[in-house]
Order: C-alpha cells, then sequence, then structure tokens
C-alpha cells in the first residue's frame, strides 16, 4: 500500500480543507482526529474516492507515513498541542517532523522547538492565515522552527500557499523557533488595527454622514479600486449590502460585541516588552475590550447623553477625506508591526527578511491587499530600514493624507464619535516626527522624587546626572535601567 506524504491531526474546519488543500495538489494524505468517528465521517464524505488515508490511532498514522515522517497538527492552541506532541514523540524516528499550524504563542514553539530537537526530531512551527477559504484554496504560511526541517516541507508548503500575480508562493522560511508564530501574531494584531480602523470609517459616515447602508456598501466598493484595495475592504462592501429575508441589513442585526481569541493582546503584550510604542493595535485590542462591555455602555450612555451633529459639508470630500484618513493610519499600523518585528529579531537572534514576509502577506491572508506591495518594495530598496515612514514612498505619501487626517480626527472628537485607532496613530505620528517631546519634564520628576538621574542636552549621551532638587535630599542615586 503507498504511504502518504503527510499526517494530519485535526479534522476541524481548518485541519480538513488543508487536508483536501494537499491532496488537490496531488499529495497523499493520512488523516487523524481524537475523536475517531470524524475520521471515518471525513474519508466516506467529503474525502470518499480520493487520495486519503484514514487513521485510528496515533500508531497508525505513524506507519502510514513516508519517512522522513511529517506531521502536521491542525488542533486548538495551548496544551492540546503539548499533548500529541508528547503521545507522538515516543512512536517517531530521529529525522521525522512535527508541525504545528495553529495559533500557538512563539514562546511555546521555542519551547517546543527545543524539546523536539532534544529528541532528535525536528519542529516547525507555521503561521496559517486565510480563514477556512485560505486553507481551501490557498492559505498565507509563516514556517519557523528547525532549519533543517524546510527542505523536506517546502514543496508541500509552497504547492498549497496562496500565489501573488506573478506566481510568487506566499510562503517561505521565516526564521529560527519561534519566528514563524511572532510574525503570524503580529499579522493577528495588525489585522485587528486594519478592522479598527475600517469600523471607525464605517462610524463616522454612518453617525457622522448618516450615510446609508448601502451608500456605505458603494463607497468601500469604490475604495476596493484604489489603493485601499484589500480582502477586508472587499467583504465590508459585501457585508454593508447583505439582507436578511425580510430586507433589514444583516449587519445591523449584529450585536456591537466583538470576541478575539488573544493574538492581538499577545502582540501588544510583547510590544511592551520589547519597548516598542505599538499604540495603534493596542488601541485596537482595547476598542475590542471596550465593545465587550456592552451593560456598562448602555448605563453610562444613559448617564452621559449627547447627540451626534450632523456634518454640514460637502459629504463626498469628507468621505474622501475618511478614506485618505484611513490609509494614513494603515501605514502607521504596519510601520509600527514591523518596528516590533525588527526588535524582537535582535532580541531572539532572528534573520528575518521584512520585504519577504510582506510578500508571504500580498495573498492568502486576512490582511492581503495591493499596499504590502509598497512594504515589499520599502525592504527590498533598504532591508534596513528602521522605520516605514522614512521610506520615499511612504514619506510623500503621508504628507499628502496628513491634512485629511487631522481634519477627520478632530471633526470626529469634536462630534464624540470615538476614533481610537484614527486618533492613536496621528498621535503615533506627531509624537514620531517631533524633534522635542516633554520626556525631559518626565524624567526630571523620575529623578526629583526617585533619584533615577537624567542625562543633559549640553553633555555626551551615556551620562548620567542628578539633582538635589530640594536641597535636603542626599547624593545617593538608584542609577539609570530600562525594563
Amino acid at each position: 500500500m503507498k504511504k502518504a506524504d503527510i499526517g494530519m491531526v485535526g479534522l476541524a474546519v481548518m485541519g480538513e480543507n488543508l487536508s483536501m488543500n494537499l491532496e488537490s495538489k496531488g499529495f497523499t494524505v493520512a488523516v487523524f482526529n481524537y475523536e475517531v468517528e470524524w475520521v471515518d465521517r471525513f474519508t466516506n464524505g467529503r474525502g470518499a474516492g480520493k487520495n486519503f488515508i484514514g487513521c485510528h490511532s496515533y500508531q497508525e498514522l505513524v506507519d502510514s507515513l513516508e519517512r522522513p515522517r511529517k506531521i502536521f497538527m491542525m488542533i486548538r492552541a495551548g496544551s492540546p498541542v503539548d499533548s500529541v506532541i508528547e503521545q507522538l514523540i515516543p512512536l517517531l524516528d530521529e529525522g521525522d517532523i512535527l508541525i504545528d499550524g495553529g495559533n500557538s504563542h512563539y514562546p511555546d514553539t521555542i519551547r517546543r522547538t527545543k524539546l523536539v530537537e532534544s529528541k532528535g526530531m525536528y519542529y516547525v512551527g507555521t503561521g496559517v492565515s486565510g480563514g477556512e477559504e485560505g486553507a481551501l484554496k490557498g492559505p498565507s504560511m509563516m514556517p519557523g522552527g528547525s532549519p533543517e526541517a524546510w527542505p523536506h516541507v517546502k514543496e508541500l508548503f509552497q504547492a498549497i500557499c496562496a500565489k501573488t500575480e506573478d506566481g510568487s508562493p506566499c510562503c517561505d522560511w521565516v526564521g529560527e523557533n519561534g519566528a514563524g508564530h511572532f510574525v503570524k501574531m503580529v499579522h493577528n494584531g495588525i489585522e485587528y488595527g486594519d478592522m479598527q480602523l475600517i469600523c471607525e470609517a464605517y462610524q463616522v459616515m454612518k453617525d457622522g454622514l448618516a450615510l446609508s447602508n448601502d451608500e456605505m456598501a458603494e463607497v468601500f466598493k469604490a475604495w476596493n479600486k484604489t489603493e485601499l484595495e484589500s480582502y477586508l475592504i472587499e467583504i465590508t462592501g459585501e457585508i454593508l449590502s447583505h439582507k436578511e429575508e425580510d430586507g433589514t441589513y444583516t449587519v445591523d442585526c449584529v450585536l456591537d460585541t466583538a470576541g478575539q481569541k488573544g493574538t492581538g493582546k499577545w502582540t501588544a503584550i510583547e510590544a511592551l516588552n520589547e519597548g516598542i510604542p505599538l499604540t495603534m493595535i493596542g488601541e485596537a485590542v482595547f476598542a475590542r475590550c471596550l465593545s465587550a462591555i456592552k451593560e456598562e455602555r448602555m448605563e453610562a450612555s444613559q448617564a452621559f447623553p449627547r447627540t451626534i451633529p450632523t456634518f454640514e459639508g460637502d459629504k463626498a470630500a469628507f468621505v474622501e477625506d475618511i478614506k485618505k484618513a484611513l490609509y494614513a493610519a494603515k501605514i502607521i499600523s504596519y510601520a509600527q508591526g514591523y518596528s516590533l518585528m525588527k526588535s524582537a529579531a535582535q532580541s531572539h537572534n532572528w534573520n528575518l527578511n521584512y520585504g519577504g514576509i510582506a510578500l508571504m502577506w500580498r495573498g492568502g491572508c486576512i490582511i492581503r491587499s495591493v499596499f504590502l506591495g509598497k512594504i515589499k518594495e520599502a525592504y527590498d530598496k533598504n532591508p534596513e530600514l528602521s522605520n516605514l515612514l522614512l521610506d520615499e514612498y511612504f514619506n510623500s505619501t503621508l504628507k499628502e493624507l496628513i491634512p485629511s487626517w487631522r481634519r477627520v480626527v478632530s471633526w470626529a472628537i469634536g462630534a464624540g464619535i470615538p476614533v481610537p485607532t484614527f486618533s492613536s496613530a496621528l498621535s503615533y505620528f506627531d509624537g514620531f516626527t517631533s524633534q522635542r517631546v516633554p520626556a525631559n519634564l518626565l524624567q526630571a520628576q523620575r529623578d526629583y522624587f526617585g533619584a533615577h538621574t537624567y542625562e543633559r542636552v549640553d553633555q555626551p549621551r551615556g551620562e548620567f546626572f542628578h539633582t538635589n532638587w530640594t536641597g535636603d535630599g542626599s547624593s545617593a542615586v538608584s542609577g539609570s535601567y530600562k525594563v
């Protein structure tokens, strides 16, 4: 009997669709699920007559695979992954490869890579983006882990991943241990930002301009033919025009409480750990948290009632301003995300290909957009680029967008429409482009109450000083250090 090219553990939506994708590209796939009845349901149903081998135990799965064995785990992140690894390791041989395609937290992937490698095997932690449709038709994939594993899985991964217009695969090796899952985490954080920006644009048009759902759907469809062309802009137009059987708009029937699975939160936490101002993505995470306290918001809305004024100017011109503000804030979101990846790469000794990451995100994934091509061009031109805002294209583009951006934020704030990511991105931009910020006063405060010392503008960097502000203090200092 012909052995399988790869094994799949987990036959929920993503695992099943990835299995179908692999089989459609000519690979034989051995499938296993903890609830073994799912295996028979799949092989007798959707997978009937195709190149699948149904397995009812881990031993049967291992025995059905060509060497080196490659086993793809598409299961819930966390302890389930550790449990499966623990059960598989005793059954595998030196050189076999375990692959985790779930949304695992990258420190877990670092730990698991070390464990599996200590047993003589290889480990791959790969981000997989694109949802169930992407899994079936071609996702964006971001693999990292044991470099020795890449030659063995490259053909499989690049066969099933999305492709750009020129046929380039939206999948390449990211880096050692947890690099792949870190990049996927940042991708998800940027996704939080993109979605929240779109939602704020929607609310300004809905509450401020009193545009109908159909009018807004047409706006998003028009935007999708511009520099904002992207998957999320495209589906927003479709969502806004979708109706229930009784003619009501589905979007108006959806409760305004957003869920989250944690990857955006992880991104914000890692930014704090790295000391990177990931302000816009952080606000996107907090916006979801704020949405979740619906009952408190209802009570507060009664305690602080307000009427949003109707916009009195040229609506078409203001819609254009909103589009430009959205694009400007989107640039900030990606600039912050890339700054976080650059910092983490230094911390973990990863050699990340930043232009290549933009290419991986160019197709298949949730944040896919034409805009990512500009990021790839920026890093191809200057791989050492410290911040996207310093690239010639993004520099000149932002200068054109800033007046519209300021008009939208100032009008929305004056009208009482919350725009946390629009405004946070603008504050970051203003701070990042300021020669001097008020941190001199802040550091003086720290030195006053805690003798934390400070650097001086008239002395070389790296020399620290303390002032006896009251005349009563001692000359002892607490020292200067960074968290």
